[in-house]
């Protein structure tokens, strides 16, 4: 898996959110190469890109990982040490108005990458394939719904249940049913083929470079332009979010430190209502950019008046909370923000970066609500 002390690492959907910020992290901190494989959907941006793209430790392929034949051919002309599959359908309201989109790409493009990989991976010679590695990205959304403190008023919040690696799996939604599936099938690879796979599953996930689609930059960029900021519910919805960036060194450690056949939970130890999140977004423009005043509607305002309540979405889970402790334990590595801290950093940077907002918002989508049926 190494040569001369150095991996290259192919990561599938590379040109996204979380993917693009393991790049950046590999490229800007150790001496490995990284092979960029993406579709180039809707979500998928190169600008995100930009600071580590002109390395000659960074390659990118433009291919869906349901293309078999593609898949082929860069296994063949890239020879990776190991596999990082972020690949994947991601917005649950998106997979309400779409299902067949999240079947297509999470699960019959997960079985054609292992397929592909695993065609590879027997080719190679003895050392090499005892060290290769496919490491599935997944989420904490398989899991299903947590005990919310609104459910056992007597409970003590360091009393309520967390998600663990044996946690059993009950998706709610489409898109976390396709994710569950996804993470079945890398599994029974691992028992079935004997092929060296590992699985991580994550919180909500924020910071720099995140499509607009979901709540926080959703929230941040339509209050800079003076327009409703979508709640649902009650806005009483519990996550535990994570900072990108302490995710990409996570998932690092984990391809190249993890042990084959297991699972590791990424939390970020940040459990926030909906409403906290948004209320502190708000907080922080206040301060930041305070001179909206044409935009609010009136002198001093806050951009908490731009807060909107909305139908709830339909099979909205109430409360995710991730047990990080097997990471933090086994690999060494703990999240090294806080949500206070990761946020205000968060905000400071959309502030920072307007033109890539405005580029990456194509036509296709304009942060008009998804995930609506009657």
């Amino acid at each position: 898996m190494v040569v001369n002390g150095t991996y290259k690492i192919l990561v599938t959907g590379g040109a996204g959110f979380i993917g693009s910020a393991v790049i950046r992290h590999i490229i800007e901190n150790t001496q490995d190469s990284v092979v960029n494989l993406d579709k180039l959907t809707y979500a998928g941006n190169l600008e995100s890109l930009a600071p580590v793209s002109n390395s000659d430790r960074y390659a990118f392929e433009q291919v869906d990982i349901c293309d078999r034949a593609e898949l082929d051919r860069v296994f063949k002309q890239h020879q990776p040490d190991a596999v990082m599959h972020l690949a994947a359908e991601s917005h649950v309201d998106r997979s309400i108005d779409g299902p067949a989109e999240f079947i297509q790409t999470n699960i019959v493009g997960t079985y054609t990458l292992l397929e592909a990989a695993r065609a590879y991976w027997n080719g190679l010679d003895g050392q090499r394939k005892k060290a290769f590695r496919f490491h599935h990205i997944s989420t904490d959304e398989v899991y299903g719904d947590l005990l919310h403190p609104d459910e056992a008023p007597a409970l003590a919040p360091h009393e309520l249940p967390l998600f663990t690696e044996t946690t059993s799996y009950e998706p709610s939604s489409p898109y976390s049913a396709s994710k569950a599936s996804s993470d079945h099938l890398v599994r029974a690879w691992l028992r079935t083929y004997g092929f060296p796979t590992l699985i991580t599953n994550c919180s909500n996930n924020y910071g720099p470079y995140h499509f607009p689609e979901k709540l926080i930059p959703l929230v941040i960029l339509n209050a800079l332009e003076g327009k409703p900021l979508p709640i649902y519910g009650k806005g009483d919805q519990i996550r535990d979010w994570l900072y990108v960036e302490d995710h990409a060194r996570a998932l690092y450690k984990v391809v190249t430190e993890g042990k084959i056949g297991e699972t590791y939970n990424i939390g970020g130890h940040n459990e926030k209502k909906n409403i906290e999140v948004v209320e502190t977004i708000c907080e922080i423009l206040d301060e930041l950019a305070p001179n909206k005043d044409q935009l609010l509607g009136q002198k001093g305002q806050s951009y908490k008046s731009l807060i909107t309540y909305v139908t709830d979405r339909p099979g909205h889970d109430r409360r995710y909370a991730i047990d990080a402790s097997k990471i933090a334990k086994e690999l060494n590595w703990q999240p090294q923000e806080t949500f206070e801290s990761g946020i205000r950093k968060t905000v400071q940077w959309y502030l920072d970066n307007q033109q890539w907002c405005k580029n990456v918002q194509d036509g296709s989508y304009q942060r008009e609500r998804l995930g609506v049926i009657e």
